[in-house]
This record gives structure tokens, C-alpha cells and sequence, in this order.
């Protein structure tokens, strides 16, 4: 089959491992498995660490287990590319190689006292949260690692002592396989690489190095962190399983690797990944652009360790997928997220135009940032029934999306012409064309779904000279026009406002 490139995609659902041609965005063999989450208390986001592990080495073993099947060798696999669920925190220790806590999960909102105590330690007791924006480019808030660190150091007495020992160590999801694979307690590679560093409040966005001032400020050592390398470069060798041997060779936060994936490796493009939650990303070139309008910057990908940056404006939709799955799982009114758009289709088009739903189960993320708001359904009448909430509930998507879409116009001057997307939630078509109608822009799916696992391919491909970056595959996609006329989503998008102004002030 020629030189094979290897893909870990472990997100927060599912982890799945996949296996490419080197250059092409053809698959010869992937696994995937789901992923259990707990809820400990109301806010809570946990997952097991060991249980992350087992599914991702499962994946691989799996997916090798099918490409032999398929007349494939192992031994063509030339490196291993790592995509990951970002800002999700371990900390483990690093004699036993036992996690010391679950990983709390970005979703996890229990740090939001934390940054109340924090927000009164700025200077001037301007309780100012883009404080250290011009340092991370991320405002205080419960979402990033480096809140999730100081939580765990301060309430949980074992992390506390470990950490004050020198025997603790920290990682994002990357950094903790990474490390196991490569050897854990004997040798492990503790690394992570600046897309994901860039998710932790901790490193500065312009050296691309752990920056000492919010270490400082955060009350972390930098003992426990990891080394930050380029997204594309060897890590070290995988030193267990069917793929001992194999050069670890690329790593990149998974709306990164959407962005790459994607191929939007040029300066003005987007992608919108649509999974559990929904990310905008949006290419700055090598420019960092600090938004006024509610947006992260952050690090795109760094193809090699002398190579510059590359930047990206981000949007984060804290909900998307999750909210089909609370249809599902909470309210018992969907079988799968496969019927959604059958239900959807049964509403009354002129009634759902009144029935809007705000699934701020965590708060609200860009471009509002409130983490004090909470989900509501408002406009409903006598006659309203359960398709209308599930329509409304994928268009609550659209809506989220349309608002960082308008967040980016403004930052960066213009709207944009074209989204591409991905992600499990773009294989229904509805919520496709409602997107186009909504937010008045073409979207463009590409129909090869891995786009995440793709971008780490591509970067662990090109670390060890088997996939040139620089000419984009061509993806064959479907595109989703406009159809609604620009008054009468003009007219739904400000009564999506006034439900976010329900959604929002909520002291809980």
C-alpha cells in the first residue's frame, strides 16, 4: 500500500484511530470507540484517564488488526500524528504513572469561582477578564487548563503534595498519550506541542514558550509542565503494541487539525467543526489578530520547529452535538441523533420561527463569554410540540455559529464567502442547509468525514518527509446555498437575540 501515515483522533465522545495513504485523504483501516463521561455535581465534567488510554490503544490495535485483514503491513506505517479534545487537564504522577485525579474536561465549569478570585487580584481592581489577553490571547475563564490546575492544587490535598514534591506532572490530553506511549515511567515523552500549549492560559502566544508572568499569576510551577514542540516534528518512538517502533511525529489540538484537515493553510479561510461542541477557526497567516469581539487568538499549527506560526481568530460553541444528545438522553423525545432531522421536518416552519432554545447548559462561550448563563426554550405556544424543540434545537447550532461568524467579520474586516465544515453533526443535511440559511453563506462539507484525523496524518506525514503540506489535497465536497431570503433571517436571528438576553444573568 506504500508508506502509511497513522492518526490518534481522541475527542471527547469517541477516540478513534486511522490509517492513511501518505499524501491522500484516503483511509485504509480506522476503529473508533465511544467515551464514557461522568458528572460528579451539577457542572462537573470528568473522564477516566486509564479508560482514555485502554480506548485509544484499543483503536490502534484494532485498526491494524483490519488493515492486515485488508493485505496491509504494520511495518508500512512510517509515523503517528496525535489530535486531541483540548484544554481537558491531568495530572498524574510521574514515578507511578497513575493519574491523581479524572480529567476534568473542558466542558467543566466548577473553576468559576476560581476565576472570581482571581479577577480580584488584577491590578487596579479593574476585575478586567482580558487582563492577560495580551500575553495568552484567552480571557479568564472556567474553559482553559491552567484554571482546571489551580482548582485541583488548591482543593485536593494528594495533587497539592504532589505537585509541591516534584513528582506530579501535568498534561492536556496530547501531553498524558504522549507520554504513555513513548514509555511512560520509564522514558516517557512529556511534550506537548504550541496549538495545544496555546489552550492553557500559560504560554505566551509570542514566544511560544511558558511564559513566567502567568505562571506567576496562575501560582503554577513550571515543574509539572510539558515541553512545547511544533506541531510537526518527532516526539520520540512509540514503545509498545503493534506500532513499537514507530515515530511519534506530529500533534495538534483537534479544531487545529480540523483547520489543516480542512486544508485552510492560507491566510482568510475558515472551517466550523461541529461535535460535541462547535469551533470556528478562522487563518490569520503568521498575524495575531487580538479580537474585540469576544474571540480567542490562538496558535493554527507550526509545521516544524524553525518554521513561524501560523495564527487563528477562534470562536467556541460550548454546545452543539451535546444538545442533541440532551434531547436524547435527558428528555427521552429522540431516539438517535440519526431522527433528528426526520422530527425536525415535522414542525409547522411558521411556528417554529417562534419556538428558540439557548442550550446554555455551562454558560455561553464566544463571543458572549457569560458563564452565569443557563439554557431556556422561549416562544412556546399551546400547539408547540417535540418537533418544534428539536428543530429549534438545530438552530440553536446555526444561530451560535452566525453569532462568531459576525464576531469575525468585524475583528477582520469583511464577511466571509464560504465555511467549510466537519464534524458528526454535518452529516445531516437540514442542519447543512439550515446553517446556509441562517448565517446567509455557502457551506462547503467535504464528503471524506476525518477531517480532524487527517490534519494530524498530514503533520506527522510531513515530519518525516512523506506528505508535502504545501499542496493541498482537493477534497470532493457538497456545497449548501442560501435559500432563506436576507429579511426573514435578519428578522429570526434578532429574536435569537432577545432569547439570548433571557438565556444570560442567571446567578447560579
Amino acid at each position: 500500500m506504500g508508506p502509511l501515515i497513522g492518526a490518534i483522533d481522541e475527542g471527547t465522545s469517541s477516540a478513534r484511530f486511522a490509517i492513511f495513504k501518505a499524501g491522500t485523504a484516503e483511509i485504509v483501516a480506522s476503529h473508533q470507540q465511544e467515551l464514557v463521561k461522568v458528572y460528579p455535581q451539577e457542572g462537573w465534567v470528568e473522564q477516566d484517564p486509564v479508560e482514555i488510554l485502554t480506548v485509544v490503544r484499543t483503536c490502534i490495535e484494532k485498526a491494524i488488526d483490519k488493515l492486515i485483514a485488508e493485505g496491509g503491513n504494520v511495518n508500512d506505517i512510517a509515523a503517528v500524528g496525535i489530535t486531541n479534545q483540548r484544554e481537558s487537564t491531568i495530572l498524574w504522577d510521574k514515578i507511578t504513572g497513575k493519574p491523581l485525579y479524572n480529567s476534568i474536561v473542558w466542558q467543566d465549569v466548577r473553576t468559576s469561582s476560581t476565576v472570581e478570585q482571581l479577577l480580584d487580584t488584577v491590578p487596579n481592581k479593574s476585575r478586567n477578564k482580558n487582563y492577560l489577553k495580551p500575553l495568552c490571547g484567552l480571557p479568564l475563564s472556567p474553559y482553559f487548563s491552567a484554571l482546571k490546575i489551580k482548582w485541583l492544587y488548591d482543593n485536593i490535598p494528594h495533587i497539592k503534595k504532589a505537585i509541591d514534591s516534584g513528582t506530579c506532572l501535568f498534561g492536556n490530553i496530547d501531553s498524558w498519550i504522549i507520554w504513555n506511549l513513548t514509555g511512560g515511567p520509564n522514558g516517557g515523552v512529556h511534550a506537548t506541542d504550541v496549538t495545544n500549549a496555546s489552550r492553557t492560559m500559560l504560554m505566551n502566544i509570542d514566544s511560544l514558550k511558558w511564559d513566567p508572568v502567568l505562571l506567576q499569576f496562575f501560582g503554577i510551577k513550571p515543574t509539572i509542565l510539558p515541553q512545547i514542540k511544533s506541531s510537526s516534528e518527532v516526539y520520540g518512538i512509540i514503545s509498545e503494541g503493534s506500532l513499537s517502533g514507530v515515530k511519534l511525529a506530529g500533534c495538534l489540538g483537534d479544531q487545529q487539525s480540523a483547520l489543516v484537515g480542512q486544508q485552510c493553510l492560507n491566510k482568510g479561510q475558515a472551517k466550523a467543526t461541529y461535535g460535541t461542541g462547535c469551533f470556528l477557526l478562522y487563518n490569520t497567516g503568521n498575524l495575531k489578530v487580538h479580537s474585540s469581539h469576544g474571540l480567542l487568538t490562538t496558535v493554527a499549527y507550526q509545521f516544524g520547529s524553525d518554521a513561524p506560526p501560523v495564527y487563528a481568530l477562534e470562536g467556541s460553541v460550548a454546545v452543539a452535538g451535546a444538545a442533541i444528545n440532551w434531547l436524547r438522553d435527558n428528555l427521552g423525545i429522540l431516539p438517535s441523533f440519526f431522527d433528528a432531522q426526520e422530527i425536525a421536518e415535522k414542525a409547522d416552519s411558521v411556528k417554529t420561527g417562534e419556538v428558540y432554545f439557548v442550550p446554555a447548559f455551562s454558560g455561553l462561550y464566544a463571543p458572549y463569554w457569560q458563564q452565569e448563563a443557563r439554557g431556556v426554550i422561549v416562544g412556546i405556544a399551546e400547539d408547540t410540540d417535540t418537533s418544534h424543540i428539536v428543530r429549534a434545537t438545530l438552530e440553536a447550532v446555526c444561530y451560535q455559529t452566525r453569532d462568531i461568524l459576525e464576531a469575525m467579520s468585524s475583528d477582520y474586516g469583511g464577511p466571509l464567502s464560504s465555511l467549510q465544515v466537519d464534524g458528526g453533526m454535518t452529516a445531516n443535511p437540514l442542519l447543512m442547509q439550515l446553517q446556509a440559511d441562517l448565517a446567509g453563506i455557502t457551506v462547503i462539507r467535504p464528503e471524506m468525514a476525518e477531517c480532524t484525523a487527517l490534519g494530524a496524518a498530514m503533520a506527522a506525514g510531513a515530519a518525516v518527509g512523506c506528505w508535502d503540506v504545501g499542496k493541498p489535497l482537493k477534497l470532493p465536497c457538497i456545497k449548501y446555498s442560501p435559500k432563506m431570503t436576507s429579511d426573514e433571517r435578519d428578522v429570526k436571528y434578532s429574536k435569537w437575540k432577545m432569547a439570548i438576553d433571557c438565556a444570560t444573568g442567571w446567578n447560579v
